[in-house]
This record gives structure tokens, sequence and C-alpha cells, in this order.
């Protein structure tokens, strides 16, 4: 191998979680902040977790009212006039002239 290309190995590297749980490891980084670790996601623990979803749905809420407000401000476009064959006629002719 060739010296002085790698990185430095900390064989007590700890992780740290948001929940308070301290894993130790080996990595060339010497400390880590985690959100969720063994310890405390859903599916190892099989407890539910509510993650910020109230504001979420409070923000889809109030997009939702926005565009509904939007549909109802929104003005009429003016209807199209359709002209008969013979007004257009009349149109062209004088174009030309």
């Amino acid at each position: 191998m060739k010296k002085n290309i790698h990185p430095k190995y900390y064989s007590d590297a700890k992780i740290t979680c948001s929940c308070g749980s301290v894993i130790e490891t080996g990595s060339t980084v010497p400390e880590m902040k985690i959100e969720i670790c063994g310890a405390c996601h859903p599916l190892y623990t099989g407890k539910k977790k509510e993650m910020g979803a109230t504001g979420r749905v409070d923000r889809f809420k109030k997009l939702a009212e926005k565009a509904a407000a939007k549909k109802v401000a929104k003005t009429p476009k003016k209807e199209k006039v359709v002209k008969t064959k013979a007004e257009i006629k009349k149109v062209v002719s004088k174009k030309k002239k």
C-alpha cells in the first residue's frame, strides 16, 4: 500500500443517536451524530413513532385552500365567436381589395 494516502482510522469512534444511545465502532471519523438507530427505529422496536407528520398535513390543507380560492377567483374566458363561411369570405375579399 502507498503511504500517506489513506485516511486515519479511529478504532474507538462513537456514534451518538438522538435517542441517547451510544455505539462504539471503528471509523475514519472520530464522532458521528445520527437521528435514528436500531434502538429507536420502529421496525426493530415495534413502537410507532410520529415524526412531524402534522406539519405536512397542515401545509397540504393550506395549499388545497389556496388552490380552491384561486379557482373561484379565476375569471371566465371570453367565448370564442364562430364565424360562418360566408362571413370569412367577406373578410378575405375585403383584404384582397
